[in-house]
């Protein structure tokens, strides 16, 4: 099945509609008072079962990365348990692209489970008694594959995560990083179309946490796996997730972007709920970066360059090519100094060590380049192709909860800049 999302066509991968679990003998019962308004405390109180996930919907795009976050008891891991049933619902429906998982047999989904749906957990489930090539390739035992093409996959994904080399160690050898990076390959080497994730990083050191969430990022980049992860950390949920689903009491209370989250938050739990966050970590430079409406090319002569700042207020302007890849940045003095001289070219004033970053690079990694030199960031993209730029309002706008920009937003003199700095990016005016 496929939707409209994004501004374009979806496949959807897994859809559960109205999907839940109650734990206990009642749990009709429990559903019932639920449903007519009785918090999940009173209807524990009175029948002594348990609401572990209470009608949830939503929708698992092919490719995405679909986090599940809560609070310790909101019900995330019980929801990614029913996804592949080793947990039964008491109501609703499970499907995995237009199947129904909620109605097939164990002998089906024991299928689903070797050849569509990857599982890693928090604490690894990794086999002692077997070397690191032989835990990544089990999955691949278990599908009946031969043993040299289990092997070759083994190696080829050992070299993904960062572990060749390392395949006749045993397991318990390696450190709880690398035994997660087995894991994570493991779950990788089967090539399921859908990894089920829960809470695979919350175990590790945050300097370790961050290292395999960059790993995976950047498998994820090449390999498009389906995902849906669950995690408790807020920091973590916004850097990975595509979309984000918080969780409360077993209800899912609201799903959006990460940067709908931030920006749109649903209720008042979901603003006390995110009220902590570090801006610097889970917003990036493309939610911030203003379009540079003046731009110089390389083949452009002093005068012509000189003048165009000018009349655009501007103190710096970035160079381009004719690609409009970037070349470096001119400040408005260096260019006047070439004016004088008689000079034709723009060469001399070009600074090719002009700070620039990457579309998708986080806020807190762009701080210190406007602590080291107070110019203006370039963001680039494919191709090293100038995409947009980041002023000092820009940045300080970021790092609060507004970053709606108004349409007639100027750069650092909407901040109290002086006005000889107006639009100090090349055309942030």
């Amino acid at each position: 099945m496929a939707t409209e999302a994004n501004g374009g066509t979806q496949e959807i991968v897994i859809r559960a509609e109205n999907l839940s679990k109650v734990f206990g003998r009642r749990s009709r019962q429990a559903l019932e008072m639920r449903r007519s308004g009785r918090s999940k405390a009173e209807l524990e109180k009175e029948t002594g079962s348990t609401i572990g996930v209470y009608d949830a919907n939503f929708e698992v795009y092919e490719g995405e990365i679909f986090v599940v976050i809560g609070l310790s008891g909101s019900g995330k891991s019980t929801l990614l348990r029913l996804i592949n049933r080793l947990i039964e619902p008491t109501e609703g429906e499970v499907y995995l692209h237009d199947e129904l998982i909620s109605k097939m047999s164990m002998k089906q989904i024991r299928d689903v489970r070797r050849r569509k749906m990857g599982m890693v957990f928090q604490h690894f489930g990794l086999l002692p008694n077997r070397t690191v090539l032989g835990n990544i390739t089990f999955g691949l035992e278990i599908q009946g594959v031969d043993e040299k093409e289990r092997r070759k996959a083994g190696e080829e994904t050992l070299e993904m995560v960062g572990l060749h080399g390392q395949g006749d160690k045993q397991i318990t050898e390696l450190s709880g990083g690398m035994q997660q990076r087995v894991g994570l390959a493991r779950a990788l080497a089967t090539e399921q179309e859908i990894l089920l994730m829960d809470e695979p990083f919350s175990a590790l050191d945050p300097l370790i946490r961050r290292d395999m969430q960059n790993l995976f990022l950047d498998i994820q980049g090449e390999v498009k796996r389906t995902v849906l992860f669950i995690t408790h950390d807020l920091d973590e949920a916004l850097r990975l997730g595509h979309r984000v689903a918080i969780m409360k009491d077993g209800e899912i209370v609201q799903i959006g972007t990460p940067e709908d989250i931030l920006t749109q938050p649903a209720d008042e739990y979901v603003e006390r709920f995110i009220e902590d966050v570090d801006y610097a970590k889970v917003r990036y430079v493309d939610t911030v970066m203003v379009e540079p409406k003046e731009v110089a090319y390389d083949s452009e002569g002093p005068r012509v360059v000189l003048r165009r700042m000018k009349q655009a207020g501007l103190s710096t302007i970035f160079v381009v090519d004719e690609e409009r890849r970037l070349v470096g940045i001119c400040e408005a003095e260096e260019v006047a100094k070439l004016v004088e001289r008689e000079a034709t070219v723009l060469d001399e004033a070009v600074d090719e060590t002009a700070p620039k970053v990457e579309c998708g690079t986080p806020l807190r990694e762009v701080l210190p380049l406007f602590v080291e030199r107070d110019l203006p960031v370039a963001v680039v993209g494919e191709r090293n192709r100038l995409e947009g730029v980041v002023v000092r309002g820009s940045l300080i706008a970021g790092l609060t909860t507004a970053t709606d920009l108004p349409d007639d937003y100027n750069g650092d003199s909407a901040l109290g800049g002086e006005p000889s700095r107006t639009g100090h990016a090349g055309g942030a005016e």
